[in-house]
């Protein structure tokens, strides 16, 4: 694990604006977003969205960012609620996803104690992926 720096607090601010500006407080579709920061430096965001079939904010701001050409990733933060001051670990299904898209990706997660990073592969011990 690797301690949080000045670049990733303004990638959670990113994620935090996102959900801020998104937050669905009557039907909570909207509750979750995410920032990812690119090698190059450039930042995607998504919300989730929810319904039957829905999409995390990890799939959305994924896909976003392979819709602009990047497949390079450095970081990726989530955040939830209204304010976007909860940061989340991913789901199952979404630590999956970053292990097929990007294995050697860091996530931001709270220890309880204070933020820190870790990587991809370290959320998935012994996975199969279709990265390797």
């Amino acid at each position: 694990m690797q301690d949080v720096t000045e670049k990733d607090f303004e990638l959670i601010e990113r994620a935090s604006e996102t959900i801020k500006k998104n937050y669905d407080s009557i039907k909570y579709n909207h509750t979750v977003a995410v920032a990812v920061r690119c090698k190059n430096g450039k930042i995607y965001t998504g919300v989730n969205v929810h319904s039957l079939h829905g999409a995390c904010a990890e799939v959305i701001a994924i896909g976003s960012a392979i819709t602009h050409g990047e497949r390079d990733f450095e970081c990726i933060v989530a955040v939830r609620g209204e304010s976007g001051k909860e940061i989340l670990p991913p789901c199952g299904n979404c630590r999956q996803i970053l292990l097929d898209y990007m294995p050697d990706c860091e996530v931001i997660i709270n220890t309880k104690n204070q933020l820190k990073k870790i990587g991809v592969r370290e959320l998935v011990p012994f996975a199969y992926s279709v990265a390797d």
